[in-house]
């Protein structure tokens, strides 16, 4: 089975009864030309340096189900999912859990709880010890939940392609898409050789 649209993966997961989990990755691009008017926009504000992001959405075996579309540097992981219309799939869907990291806190209440983000710190300062270690475990504990779609980005960076890319940023989305189209075929092909069949 081929999911294509990020409607057709709610679904799946809806219909299945699985968790899933989110998360954004970054490639690095070359710098636009000097001159060019949105320069600025491919600078990740989190690695202070010219990148393209994609949306990963993999099952709780950390296999992709949706990576797409790339945007340039500068959008934050929540904007990429409003701008994909995953908050409206999930509020008006099927009741799937999606596991986030704390870039996508908020869609949570958005979602009547479908998104599920780590906790929020109650105490900027000085916090009581019971709670530190309290928030540390729930932190934790989400953490080793999630860590998945982190083995299933790593994959997709293990092709030179994506672990910088120096073609043109036109031709990103392409080379993302053709990525994760080999990684799904391996992950489902028969490994059985041929000559044993």
């Amino acid at each position: 089975m081929r999911l294509r649209t990020l409607a057709e993966v709610v679904d799946h997961l809806g219909q299945a009864g699985n968790a899933a989990i989110v998360d954004g990755t970054e490639v690095r691009v070359r710098r636009p030309a000097v001159g060019r008017k949105d320069r600025d926009r491919f600078i990740s504000g989190k690695n202070k340096q010219n990148a393209v992001k994609a949306m990963v959405l993999t099952d709780g075996d950390g296999r992709r189900l949706f990576c797409r579309p790339t945007r340039s540097g500068n959008w934050t992981d929540i904007t990429h999912a409003r701008e994909l219309g995953l908050v409206k799939l999930l509020a008006d869907g099927p009741a799937v859990e999606i596991l986030a990291d704390a870039g996508y806190q908020g869609h949570g209440a958005q979602t009547g709880g479908r998104v599920v983000a780590p906790p929020h710190r109650k105490f900027k300062k000085k916090a009581p010890d019971w709670y530190e270690e309290l928030h540390e475990r729930q932190r934790k504990a989400h953490s080793s939940r999630r860590i998945r779609v982190e083995h299933g980005i790593a994959h997709l960076k293990n092709w030179r392609a994506l672990a910088r890319h120096l073609g043109r940023r036109e031709h990103m989305d392409d080379t993302v898409q053709a990525i994760a189209g080999l990684l799904s075929q391996q992950q489902t092909a028969d490994r059985t050789p041929a000559w044993q069949a």
